[in-house]
């Protein structure tokens, strides 16, 4: 088939390498035009190398994008990690229409941060949607999805890299086949059922010490590595990233005060909760690269009793 890309970032490269790969035409990328000082886009990267046509519009909303589109003469557009608006007059102009993935189980998780805040709640399982793009986000009719469970020590980093990451392109091929075919279906979403989050960022990845263990940890864990859950110490932050929990079974057991660092190890140091311990093996400083808990607590003179998060 002939198709068109839009997208970007690794996610992008992976579906371009992928449908390249089984002998398809891409007739042309679009990816957002990178901003100053960033790094280069694999996407873009990848097309170039490859000798595939690169737009590089900072809308798409215009009439130039739409008239490039419509000169390719493409079968089917493919919306692979895609934060530029894609506007329906754009994405209506392949033959066959255009898909976009979507990292959760449409409906729930509309929105920008959809993998991470599956795993903050704590919920047992999330997946991809490869969907009709429409003027509302994330609203359009489903045409395939896939799930995966989430375990009770996975992180943002193991969810997507081992799972979802691959099962969104193999699902971005098997969805333009069939919709090229016409032996797909387009499920409407249930409203009711759908859910919306914007972005987690620094103002919603800061841990409350006094939540219970259960919460943080899922927090720690749905940050990890991106944004990075983050206390401070002495008015500065602290980045926590790969952590375990461990629950108080006694009154006899609880250690130290909540907020409080309660044990320095030799590879790790533990804050106190409610109900438990987080036991911090990979954090970083403001002023140091990620580091064992233990090389943290020395950097930072941490000791037992120290108060994180003031």
């Amino acid at each position: 088939m002939k198709i068109a890309i839009i997208g970007q970032q690794d996610f992008g490269k992976a579906v371009l390498e992928a449908f390249m790969a089984r002998g398809d035409e891409v007739a042309a990328v679009f990816c957002a035009p990178e901003k100053e000082g960033a790094r280069p886009d694999p996407l873009r990267l990848a097309a170039e190398a490859a000798g595939v046509r690169t737009f590089q519009f900072p809308s798409l909303k215009t009439g130039e994008a739409r008239d490039a589109m419509a000169t390719l003469g493409v079968d089917i557009g493919v919306m692979a990690y895609v934060l530029q608006f894609a506007p329906h007059d754009f994405v209506s102009i392949p033959r066959h229409g255009t898909i976009q993935y979507h990292p959760s189980l449409l409906p729930l998780y509309r929105g920008p941060s959809s993998i991470n805040w599956p795993i903050i709640r704590g919920d047992s399982k999330t997946g991809i949607t490869i969907f009709r793009p429409t003027d509302g986000l994330d609203e359009g009719p489903v045409i395939l999805q896939k799930e995966t469970p989430i375990g009770a020590d996975d992180t943002l980093g193991s969810v997507y890299f081992d799972r979802l990451f691959p099962l969104g392109v193999q699902a971005m091929l098997e969805a333009a086949d069939q919709v090229v075919a016409g032996r797909h279906t387009e499920v409407i979403q249930d409203e009711s059922l759908a859910s919306y989050e914007g972005w987690c960022r620094a103002a919603e990845s800061r841990i409350n010490w006094s939540n219970h263990v259960d919460f943080v940890y899922d927090l720690v864990r749905g940050c990890n590595p991106a944004p990075g859950a983050w206390t401070t110490h002495a008015g500065r932050k602290v980045q926590i990233f790969d952590a375990q929990k461990h629950l108080f079974r006694t009154f006899g057991a609880v250690k130290g005060k909540v907020g409080e660092v309660s044990e320095i190890g030799a590879e790790s140091f533990r804050v106190t909760c409610q109900g438990g311990q987080i036991e911090v093996f990979k954090a970083k400083g403001e002023d140091t690269k990620k580091l064992s808990g233990a090389e943290l607590a020395v950097a930072l003179g941490l000791a037992v009793g120290t108060p994180l998060g003031t």
